[in-house]
C-alpha cells in the first residue's frame, strides 16, 4: 500500500500525467477543489478534455444554471466554463484525456462576464 497527502498535490490534483500523482495516466484526470464562496476563477475552456464535476457541498453558477450538492455535470471541448462560487463548494473533477496545458482563458468584461 502507498499512501500520499492531498496537501502534497498540486493544485488538489492527484491522478493524470504530471508529478506529484497517485497515478500517473494520460487517459483521465481527477482532482478534488475547494472554492469558497464568491472565489473568482478563471472563465477558461479545453480544446480536448471532457470535464466531468460533482458538486460534493454547496452552490454555484455556471453558464447561467444555478447548481447545488449532489448536481453533476459536464462541459465538453470548446464550451466555456464560468463558475460563480455561491457558497463555499467541494468538488471532484474528472477530465479525460489528461492533457498538460489543456487549459485556455477567456477575456472577461470588467464586470466578470466573458
Amino acid at each position: 500500500m502507498d499512501v500520499k497527502r492531498i496537501e502534497n498535490m498540486v493544485g488538489g490534483w492527484f491522478v493524470g500525467n504530471f508529478d506529484p500523482s497517485v497515478l500517473r495516466t494520460h487517459d483521465f484526470e481527477v482532482g478534488y477543489k475547494f472554492h469558497p464562496k464568491g472565489e473568482k476563477w478563471d472563465v477558461h475552456y479545453h480544446k480536448r478534455s471532457v470535464e466531468i464535476t460533482y458538486l460534493i457541498r454547496g452552490k454555484m453558477m455556471i453558464q447561467g444554471r444555478e447548481l447545488t450538492s449532489g448536481d453533476i455535470f459536464t462541459i465538453f471541448p470548446y464550451e466555456v466554463a464560468n463558475p460563480v462560487f455561491l457558497e463555499d463548494c467541494e468538488v471532484v473533477i474528472i477530465k479525460t484525456p489528461s492533457v498538460v496545458n489543456d487549459k485556455y482563458t477567456v477575456p472577461t468584461e470588467p464586470g466578470g462576464e466573458a
